[in-house]
């Protein structure tokens, strides 16, 4: 009876894995319920050159995190902007290239949902001191009722413990204060004090050092990204064919950015028979 109550505990509560080993991928993929980390050993990713338009923002990122990787101070980076424009792309190809660079770098995706158990994951790469690593949350943003921020507040900054030396956080959002402009506003209007509300909503883009802006791109720049996709993947396609069909492309989706342009790119690779 023992035995079968025991196994039943083991079932509801399992134990943590044991820490990965860390030298047998670049990358890994955080998971809850148990904790571990998995090993990524296929990165989907677009190389580093074929992200046109945002210039600036590249070359900012890549300097942040080659500096992390030689062991130098960096910041935390918030990427925010207009959706489609290579936000989480930028951040997969900034560690390729740094890789590429013969700098070892981990990088440890985080989704959403589980930054709960920030906490315990950052417990398991502090023990790991003589790796570096880059931890990534895509898609980062918070609700009215989402109480998840104030735990990433204070690991980023303010906490006993802070951030382990030899991790930096990455997280991409479309929303520049990570929540919803209404939702501040509502918080300005409805409360006693509405400059202390605010502050506490919006502090913990504060505590970002890097804020990287990504905009709307133009038809120029969006043909540069289709023409640099056709030639990386050697798909033949004359300049007037693939302006007309690309701008009739954007038109239906109703936006340009990186992302319908690689969709369109897909769709022409498609018709033409070549493999991406």
């Amino acid at each position: 009876m023992l035995t079968r109550i025991a196994e039943a505990l083991e079932r509801l509560a399992p134990a943590p894995a044991a820490a990965p080993d860390f030298d047998t991928a670049h990358a890994f993929v955080w998971h809850t319920s148990p904790d571990h980390l998995a090993p990524v050993a296929r990165v989907n990713r677009v190389d580093l050159p074929l992200l046109v338009g945002i210039d600036r923002a590249r070359d900012t990122l890549l300097a942040n995190t080659l500096q992390f990787a030689q062991g130098l101070p960096a910041n935390n980076a918030l990427l925010w902007g207009a959706r489609g424009m290579g936000k989480s792309s930028l951040v997969k190809a900034a560690h390729a290239e740094v890789l590429a660079q013969d700098h070892p770098l981990k990088l440890v995706e985080l989704s959403r949902e589980d930054l709960p158990s920030i906490t315990r994951l950052l417990a398991h790469l502090r023990e790991a001191a003589d790796h570096r690593f880059l931890l990534f949350c895509d898609d980062l943003s918070f609700s009215h009722d989402d109480q998840h921020y104030k735990a990433l507040k204070a690991v980023l900054d303010g906490g006993v413990e802070g951030r382990p030396d030899n991790v930096v956080f990455y997280a991409t959002s479309n929303r520049r204060h990570l929540m919803p402009r209404d939702m501040i506003e509502n918080e300005r209007s409805t409360a006693i004090n509405p400059s202390e509300a605010v502050e506490e909503k919006v502090s913990l883009s504060d505590r970002f050092g890097l804020w990287l802006g990504f905009h709307p791109c133009d038809q120029d720049q969006f043909l540069a990204m289709i023409r640099g996709y056709s030639e990386a993947f050697g798909i033949t396609v004359d300049d007037q064919t693939l302006r007309a069909e690309a701008i009739e492309w954007a038109a239906t989706r109703g936006a340009r950015s990186g992302r319908v342009a690689w969709q369109y790119v897909t769709d022409l690779a498609g018709r033409k028979g070549v493999r991406l």
